[in-house]
């Protein structure tokens, strides 16, 4: 929390400073009061009438700088939102493959949604009212010292009370904020899952199921919510209740020094105000540290600053040379053997495929080969570069992957093809020939600036792959991964795809294939044909 409020001090200080003189109005309104109900006491109307009217000034201009306030307020948590966002950001992206995917992707949207909504509600919107209840404070202080001494030790006496008093439920606060932050991150997940299973679950007639599963994701959100709520405001209503005893006592001997003679009589209606504001700013300030103190979940998250990461350094692998090697290679899921002692070589230029039946390891193999797996034993050289020197960003500069459950971004088949890159007319038509994606483009009205919609879905199967076929090569890398990256396509568009493939001689093509009939084999350099837990090398 400290770090956003640092590096937006600027922000941050246009926000805090007319919060600052709205206090020292609030607190000037009750000095002017008592100097308005003297002018009753000494029936002088002039007088009445001249305090009333420096009051009526002194609010409007509270109520002006007050919208200037809640202005820059706003302006300043939004630039520290956006901040979080991108630390959250850069923190996903120094997860590897395994730690990213270890986590539904439903807890990072939380992330990105839910806890930015709490951390607003529960640490910038607090920390101004803490600096305003501060503000306050001071300048009560230095009101209350120009009555009597006496009802300044008073009103710092209740502080205190109300100060140290919360400070014994800090931890159950604590306690309380993980948990709402653990619960709804999983109820975030449950929804996702059930949004997945939409058409499913309606195509079944299982619509109950849906409604069920979303009910019982809210209650899941708002019961730890409603703990966090219910057992704050039992807390508050104690304190407040100690608050009223100390400032019924506090009005006591106002009353006995103004009888006294000693402060004037018009402390009577704004003393007890500069005592409350001084007792109820204090005690509120313990209760938005207890507010701060559960959002410490939320930001132990944020493992990487944004604005702290480097650029990577390009060149990490060098375009293979000779070939990649892969020797007696071992890899486990837990306790389940997938490759055992595998030994394969991929020479540069070469056009290999994978073949075996499902669970053999072809998938594994080529997302070990992109470094997603790194706990492997044996070795995997590109060139002479062993692949445990290099990070996966590192070894993808020179690697393309294609999967077969292809994802596009809800925006064009251009930002798709391209992904913000600028590439010229030359290779983008070159990309779109390879692929065979140029003949559906010229059956779309809007061309390249088609829309693909969600995750694709304005597109078949067969162009979603041919867009992400395209996308592989106009990027042009030296090593090309495919998995089963042309199942959706028909026999003569596969055919295009296929042969643009293996007549590049620059590039090192790797295809996974369940089944691979005898002519398209005799095309390939070799094919490596997989058993679960082992392989042997099958020369076309």
């Amino acid at each position: 929390m400290r770090y956003y409020l640092k590096k937006y001090w600027g922000a941050n200080l246009l926000a805090i400073l007319p919060g600052l003189v709205v206090c020292a109005l609030q607190v000037g309104n009750d000095l002017l009061m008592m100097r308005a109900f003297e002018g009753i006491i000494d029936r002088s109307l002039s007088d009445f009438i001249f305090w009333m009217l420096m009051m009526a000034g002194a609010w409007v201009i509270l109520l002006w700088v007050g919208s200037l306030r809640d202005y820059f307020q706003a302006r300043a948590i939004r630039a520290m939102n956006n901040a979080v966002r991108r630390d959250m950001a850069a923190t996903l992206l120094h997860k590897s493959h395994v730690e990213f995917h270890g986590t539904d992707t439903g807890e990072y949207l939380s992330w990105f949604v839910s806890d930015v909504n709490q951390m607003e509600d529960l640490a910038w919107t607090p920390f101004y009212q803490c600096v305003d209840l501060a503000a306050t404070a001071i300048f009560c202080v230095a009101a209350l010292l120009t009555l009597h001494w006496s009802l300044l030790v008073a009103a710092l006496v209740n502080a205190a009370v109300m100060l140290l008093a919360p400070q014994l439920f800090t931890k159950r606060m604590e306690r309380l904020g993980e948990a709402c932050e653990t619960e709804q991150a999983k109820a975030t997940g449950k929804l996702k899952d059930i949004l997945s299973g939409f058409d499913v679950l309606r195509s079944f007639g299982r619509e109950p199921r849906f409604c069920q599963g979303a009910d019982g994701a809210s209650e899941q959100i708002e019961k730890p919510r409603f703990r966090l709520r219910y057992v704050k405001a039992f807390i508050t209503a104690g304190f407040g209740c100690v608050n009223v005893g100390c400032q019924m006592l506090i009005n006591l001997l106002i009353g006995v020094l103004s009888i006294r003679g000693v402060i004037l009589q018009g402390a009577l209606m704004g003393g007890g105000n500069l005592v409350g504001g001084l007792s109820n700013s204090v005690g509120s300030l313990a209760q938005y540290l207890l507010s701060f103190s559960s959002t410490k979940p939320y930001f132990e998250k944020i493992t990487v600053h944004a604005d702290g990461v480097q650029d990577k350094e390009s060149g990490g692998l060098e375009p293979i040379r000779s070939a990649i090697t892969v020797k007696d290679l071992t890899f486990r899921y837990d306790e389940k053997p997938v490759l055992d002692g595998l030994s394969l070589t991929f020479k540069k230029g070469g056009k290999y495929a994978l073949t075996g039946p499902s669970g053999c390891g072809k998938s594994t193999l080529l997302k070990l080969l992109l470094g997603w797996l790194p706990d492997y034993r044996g070795t995997i050289q590109f060139d002479s570069a062993d692949a445990h020197e290099f990070t996966a960003e590192q070894l993808q500069e020179q690697m393309s992957y294609i999967e077969q459950n292809v994802f596009l971004f809800n925006s064009t088949i251009r930002d798709n093809i391209t992904l913000g890159e600028d590439f010229s007319d030359d290779q983008m038509e070159k990309a779109l020939r390879d692929s065979a994606l140029a003949g559906d483009l010229s059956a779309m009205p809007e061309g390249l600036d088609t829309p693909v919609g969600e995750d694709g879905g304005n597109l078949s199967g067969g162009q979603k792959q041919r867009v992400a076929i395209a996308r592989a090569l106009i990027h042009d890398r030296s090593i090309l991964l495919v998995d089963e990256g042309t199942s959706a396509l028909d026999q003569k568009n596969a055919g295009i795809v296929e042969e643009s493939l293996l007549a590049n001689p620059e590039l090192t093509l790797i295809l996974v294939s369940h089944h691979l009939a005898p002519e398209r084999k005799r095309r390939f350099t070799n094919v490596y044909d997989l058993e679960p837990a082992t392989a042997h090398q099958q020369v076309a």
